[in-house]
């Protein structure tokens, strides 16, 4: 079972003083501002149908583990790009992930995972080889009843506002329904324009001229292009309720290139000519454009770098982006955002989120860029570090120079819909546990340290986001 002090310093004194914070906190509600859950499951509501799907099939830190050992994406039901068969047993997928559940023990996954079939789904035994069968029954006794359908699972979990991510090709159809349900649930979309701003994404050509057509604008053009972007933006604000943009480039660059050489530039990228050079210098200037683009509309601009994405060519081919090859790379910010914040880094009508995978910068480099650029904030450790040492490192590496204020609390950046609670619980309880210890050696006081914990619990990522 779930230890109730799980995370905490072990000094009885400055434990008591984590639980006390913690309990202050618990059950505030979800601000979950950047995510990947799908919009369909709040638009239809239907049960989910089986624990495989709900629990491993979608999950890439689940079967990226998996895989590790050797175990086929497809005997783990992951869909493969051209849709021929994979293992469609959802019990033998079970069966093979209980088998292996011991894989995962002391990551976060095992956290996550151990939270949600307890306080979810009131499961009392371990996960193991023996148990998988009865387990299984249980929770797909429970996906049987209402009350487990995603939007009384949202309620439940006390979310208060929850962001998926959509291409800036997509019609947002899941979204309309949403609206148009009636249902009283704060589900929006995020703009993640990587498809029409990456010259090396697959069929870029194809994808500038579906853009075209979605937005009525010639993208032949530079100046066409550009207004596409402004359109589609204003679509996803007025359909979708987004509030921010994602982009998930490889490296942090960034460029503020005088309009004839971003056209030129353009002009390469679209007929397919750019080097892999040009291609990151156009991605580089794109993150201006966009910049420039959320002065006026007011989308937050969110910047994922640092990943090497898909890193595996044979899985990538075979199933697709984003079956967990994603590998963290070495990543300079101080140089790669200076002409983003150049151009708009001293104004505080625009917040610009700043993620990394390269812990090696939070306090060489992002934690001093953030402590005086008024548009830049630093967000949640990602990926690889939304983990107990992950997360405090992040506070200790970035505190005494960004301070709290800086940073925009916690999102937990998830497909797995039933691990919302449980990421949010660990990272309250790893803020919890260090703001303890801060008032343990005199450097906060107690009732500041309350204040904080519910500002990075709820009211920073709310404010950030404007939701």
């Amino acid at each position: 079972m779930l230890d109730p002090d799980r995370l905490f310093p072990t000094d009885p004194a400055v434990r008591s003083l984590a639980r006390d914070l913690y309990e202050g906190v618990r059950d505030l509600p979800i601000i979950s501002p950047h995510g990947h859950t799908d919009p369909r499951w709040f638009a239809e509501d239907a049960a989910f149908s089986d624990p495989a799907a709900l629990f491993v099939t979608p999950d890439h830190y689940v079967f990226r583990m998996l895989h590790s050992q050797g175990i086929a994406l497809q005997d783990l039901g992951v869909p493969r790009a051209d849709g021929s068969a994979v293992e469609g047993d959802p019990r033998k997928i079970w069966r093979l992930f209980a088998a292996n559940y011991h894989l995962f023990r002391a990551t976060p996954s095992q956290l996550w995972l151990d939270h949600a079939f307890q306080q979810v789904f009131g499961v009392t035994d371990d996960l193991n080889a023996d148990t998988a069968d009865a387990i299984y029954d249980h929770i797909a006794e429970r996906l049987a009843d209402d009350a487990y359908r995603p939007r009384a699972l949202f309620d439940r979990f006390g979310i208060e506002a929850l962001s998926t991510t959509e291409s800036a090709l997509d019609d947002l159809h899941w979204h309309k329904l949403i609206r148009a349900s009636g249902w009283g649930g704060n589900v929006i979309t995020t703009y993640r324009p990587d498809a029409v701003i990456d010259p090396e994404f697959e069929g870029f050509a194809d994808n500038l001229a579906q853009f075209g057509k979605l937005t009525g604008e010639d993208t032949t053009t530079w100046q066409g292009y550009l207004a596409a972007h402004r359109t589609r933006r204003a679509y996803f604000k007025q359909v979708g309720g987004a509030t921010a943009s994602d982009h998930g480039h490889p490296s942090a660059r960034t460029e503020d290139l005088p309009q004839p050489e971003a056209e030129a530039l353009y002009g390469k990228a679209r007929n397919g000519s750019c080097t892999p050079e040009e291609a990151d210098r156009f991605r580089g200037h794109m993150l201006t454009e966009m910049a420039r683009m959320s002065i006026d509309d007011g989308l937050v601009l969110q910047i994922h770098a640092g990943s090497i994405r898909n890193h595996n060519a044979q899985v990538m081919q075979e199933f697709g982006r984003d079956k967990g090859y994603d590998i963290p790379a070495r990543t300079d910010y101080v140089k790669a955002l200076r002409p983003l914040l150049n151009a708009v880094g001293g104004r505080s009508d625009i917040r610009v989120i700043a993620f990394t995978l390269d812990e090696s910068s939070y306090a060489r480099e992002l934690a001093p860029l953030a402590g005086v650029y008024p548009a830049l904030r630093l967000g949640p450790p990602w990926w690889f570090h939304d983990s107990y040492e992950g997360m405090m490192r992040f506070r200790r590496m970035t505190t005494e120079t960004a301070g709290f204020y800086n940073t925009v609390g916690f999102n937990d950046d998830t497909r797995a819909f039933c691990s919302i609670p449980a990421r949010h619980d660990v990272a309250r309880r790893v803020d919890c546990a260090y703001l303890a210890e801060l008032v343990a050696t005199g450097r906060l006081g107690r009732s500041d340290a309350g204040d904080v914990a519910h500002d990075l619990s709820y009211r920073l990522a709310k404010q950030a986001y404007g939701l």
